[in-house]
């Protein structure tokens, strides 16, 4: 069987709304994502659609909206020989598209293909944000201790991922748990601070805003028609009202003047709670947004890329998916981004360009101490505390982005990654193309 190179040729995405309140609210996701494809093939027209050989839809929460599978790729006129696939691995789930069809076109199964990413995180999971409230360790019962013993020894044994044991506090906590509850558990196992929390924030604010400003993202975003949603005097989209079409295309959470001062206003987020009897760290301003969007990279052997004449923008040299205990759910990138490494035969100190899932800062601080990759190579364009997280959309997003920034850097290697719902994390490294 012959192995073969797989590149990334362009991709394209929405802006990203908010959720709840935003842009998208009164238009259709589906719409949303005939855009976005029909975008991507417009601007490669040397890439026929008789060509296409998969199209992997990934989707966190499947809203009505998007709950036909072969919908959006036959909408745009893909014929009907292209196969369709749904895949759901939560916040990596077009990330997981865009793997698979990788490595069907490393083994030779397929030529082309396209991986498309979509979320509307408003009526299907009411926003998700809000923690579920958090039993205190003292209120287990015997048998939920000694299960957790055995947990417990089992997370030290299996530590060579990490430099920092995980508290017998930690394992001892709910497994349940939500993901801001997650989130405050690993502050408190880093010992970072609030102060900490939210400088990164402001950073991340900041970087992205000058972006945007200077046209950074205007290759990576394509302009979508909507119709501008009408809101009440609650802030409730008024559903029968009809707003007029409108252009959408910037990222609606960037907040390029928040500070310090601003941040350090906001409460903890409600329903969290401290194990270990410590200070409540995670607000609002230190998590990502919840929002809606979609993303699709185009992918294709190498061979075919240089017979078609195409000047793709990067090669993929690795990825690994891993996992963690569900309590401290953010360090799942420390995981798979080491397995990564080790599969596309790196070192860290060679990844050039990392773009990090923003989920909380928290994740993104404790995980580059823990991976030994400094912050000044991450998310230089900002980052997903205010380009926003519509889960299923993410993936490609982030692996779309540093393929162009590897190309506007003149950098080689890149790094997408992001940790995921229920203790995993989710890595691909790129290659730039010379």
């Amino acid at each position: 069987m012959k192995v073969r190179n797989v590149v990334i040729v362009d991709g394209c995405r929405s802006a990203f709304s908010r959720g709840g309140v935003g842009k998208f609210e009164a238009t259709r996701m589906d719409e949303i994502g005939v855009q976005i494809v029909k975008a991507l093939l417009a601007r490669n027209p040397k890439v026929k659609p008789t060509m296409i050989d998969e199209f992997g839809m990934g989707n966190g929460a499947r809203a009505m909206d998007l709950s036909g599978l072969n919908n959006i790729s036959r909408m745009v006129g893909l014929p009907y020989e292209v196969s369709n696939f749904f895949t759901d691995r939560h916040c990596a789930s077009s990330m997981e598209c865009l793997l698979r069809i990788a490595m069907a076109i490393i083994l030779g199964q397929y030529d082309c293909g396209i991986a498309f990413g979509i979320e509307r995180m408003t009526r299907e999971i009411g926003g998700g944000r809000v923690a579920a409230p958090a039993t205190k360790v003292s209120g287990y019962n015997p048998k939920v201790l000694e299960k957790n013993e055995i947990q417990r020894n089992l997370a030290h044994d299996h530590f060579e991922y990490f430099s920092t044991p995980i508290p017998d506090w930690v394992l001892d906590s709910p497994g349940n748990a939500s993901m801001v509850q997650t989130a405050q558990n690993v502050v408190e196992m880093y010992n970072m601070t609030r102060e900490e929390l939210d400088a990164f924030t402001v950073r991340s604010h900041k970087k992205l805003g000058i972006a945007h400003d200077n046209g950074i993202y205007k290759d990576e975003i394509i302009p979508v028609e909507i119709e501008e949603p009408v809101f009440d005097e609650k802030r409730q989209w008024v559903e029968d009202a009809v707003g007029p079409k409108m252009i959408f295309d910037r990222d609606e959470c960037v907040r390029p003047n928040t500070s310090m001062e601003i941040l350090a206003k906001l409460p903890p987020v409600r329903g969290i709670v401290s194990y270990s009897e410590q200070d409540l760290r995670i607000t609002a301003g230190n998590s990502c947004p919840t929002n809606s969007g979609a993303s699709a990279v185009l992918l294709m052997s190498e061979e075919m890329a240089t017979k078609l004449g195409l000047e793709p923008l990067a090669r993929i040299v690795g990825w690994g998916n891993g996992g963690v205990k569900q309590q401290i759910m953010g360090m799942g990138p420390v995981v798979s981004t080491k397995k990564a490494l080790r599969h596309a035969g790196l070192e860290a100190d060679q990844i050039d360009r990392v773009e990090f899932n923003e989920a909380f800062a928290c994740q993104v601080i404790a995980s580059l101490k823990e991976l030994g990759i400094p912050e000044e190579k991450t998310n230089v364009n900002g980052g997903s505390l205010g380009i926003g997280h519509p889960l299923g959309a993410t993936g490609c997003r982030i692996v779309l982005t540093v393929a162009h920034e590897l190309r506007r850097s003149g950098k080689r290697y890149g790094l997408a990654t992001q940790c995921i719902g229920a203790g995993q994390g989710a890595t691909t490294i790129l290659e730039r193309m010379d």
